[in-house]
C-alpha cells in the first residue's frame, strides 16, 4: 500500500514542477505528516525529492529526473479510454485504475504538454444519465464488471416477471443507457433445461438491476472476437424500439408537428410512419399512420404536439381528443 503510495507521489512530483503538502496530501489521501514522512523515505532512497521552504514551499524534483515506471498496467489502459465518464468508472470499480493511468500518461508527456488532460477536460465532458431522474447504482455492478473485463462466466440470478431466474452467461460487454446498466452476454448451459430451449450460445441484454446474485466463474471463455458491442447495442435497441409498437394511429400533421414528431413519439416510429406518408396537402399538412404502443401511450405522447397533429382514427382516441380540446377551450375561455 506504501509503495504504491510513493509510487503516486513520485509521478505527481514529475508531472508538475512543483506541489505544497496539502496538495500531495490530497491527492494522496492522507495527512501533510505522512507526506513528509514520504518525502523522506524517497530521499533516503536515492530519488531526489527536495522541499523548498516558506509560506509558498512545497515539494518538487531536481536535476530533470525521471521515473521509468510509466508503463500501464492493463486494467489502467482499459479504464483510460473511459475516464470521460467518471461516474460509470465509480460506478464499475474502475476510479483508482483511471487516475493512476491519468498519472502515468501526464508524466510521460512532454513540459509543453502536460496541461493538456486537463484543458481537454474543461472542453468536453459525458452526462449519461437521463434528465430527471436520479441515478441508482446497482449493488452487483462492480463484481458484473470484473467478470467482463476478465472474461470469466457468471452465474447470474434475476427477477423476470414474479419468478427469479438463473443462467450461466458469458459477460461479453456493459452498457450504460440512459443511467440504467445493461449487460450483453452470451447464454451459456441453463440448469434443467435444454440448451435449444433456452437459446443456448445466443446473445441477450439484461438489466443489472434486477441481478439478485452473480457467482464469477474462475476459467476464462474463449471470446467471440467478431461481436461487435456498439453494433449489437444499436441492432438490438432497434428491435426493441419497434417491439413494444403493436397499434397503429392515424393522424395529420402540420410542418411544427412532422418536425416534433420524432421528439414526441421516438425516432425509430417517426421514421417509419413519415417515410410512407401522404404528400403535403395545400396548408402543407401530411397524413400518415403512426406505430404506437398503445392508444393510451399516444395520447400521452400525441398531446405534446398541440394543436400540430390531428387523431383521424381510431374513434376512440380521436373523441378523446375532443374531450381534451373542449376542456381546453372551457379553461382559457376567459
Amino acid at each position: 500500500m506504501r509503495a504504491a503510495r510513493l509510487i503516486k507521489m513520485v509521478l505527481l512530483l514529475q508531472a508538475r514542477p512543483s506541489m505544497t503538502a496539502a496538495e500531495l496530501a490530497k491527492e494522496l489521501e492522507v495527512s501533510e505528516r505522512t507526506v513528509t514522512r514520504d518525502a523522506q523515505a524517497l530521499s533516503e532512497a536515492g530519488i531526489p525529492v527536495y522541499a523548498d521552504r516558506g509560506r509558498i514551499g512545497g515539494y518538487r524534483l531536481v536535476g530533470g529526473y525521471r521515473t521509468r515506471l510509466t508503463g500501464l498496467a492493463r486494467s489502467e489502459a482499459e479504464a483510460l479510454f473511459l475516464s470521460g465518464v467518471p461516474g460509470a468508472l465509480r460506478e464499475m470499480g474502475l476510479q483508482d485504475a483511471a487516475s493512476a493511468a491519468r498519472l502515468k500518461v501526464s508524466a510521460a508527456l512532454l513540459p509543453s504538454l502536460r496541461d493538456a488532460p486537463r484543458t481537454a477536460a474543461q472542453r468536453f465532458h459525458l452526462d449519461a444519465p437521463d434528465w430527471f431522474k436520479e441515478p441508482e447504482t446497482p449493488a452487483l455492478l462492480p463484481a458484473v464488471a470484473d467478470a467482463v473485463w476478465d472474461d470469466r462466466p457468471v452465474t447470474a440470478r434475476y427477477r423476470r416477471g414474479e419468478d427469479v431466474v438463473e443462467r450461466e452467461l458469458e459477460p461479453y460487454g456493459l452498457v450504460l443507457k440512459a443511467g440504467v446498466w445493461y449487460l450483453c452476454a452470451r447464454v451459456g448451459e441453463p440448469q434443467g433445461r435444454t440448451a435449444r430451449d433456452a437459446g443456448h450460445g445466443s446473445f441477450r441484454v439484461y438489466r443489472i438491476d434486477r441481478f439478485t446474485a452473480v457467482d464469477v466463474g474462475g476459467e476464462r471463455f474463449a471470446r467471440d472476437e467478431a461481436f461487435d458491442l456498439p453494433a449489437f447495442w444499436a441492432e438490438r435497441a432497434e428491435q426493441f424500439a419497434r417491439s413494444i409498437l403493436r397499434a397503429e394511429v392515424v393522424v395529420r400533421l402540420s410542418e411544427d408537428g412532422v418536425r416534433g414528431l420524432p421528439y414526441a413519439v421516438g425516432h425509430a416510429a417517426a421514421r417509419e410512419a413519415l417515410r410512407d406518408a401522404d404528400a403535403p396537402d395545400e396548408r402543407g399538412w401530411v397524413r400518415a399512420t403512426l406505430p404506437v404502443e398503445s392508444e393510451e401511450v399516444a395520447h400521452t405522447q400525441l398531446t405534446a404536439l398541440g394543436p400540430e397533429v390531428e387523431v383521424l382514427s381510431p374513434k376512440g382516441l380521436r373523441a378523446r381528443f375532443a374531450s381534451d380540446a373542449r376542456r381546453l377551450a372551457g379553461l382559457y375561455a376567459s
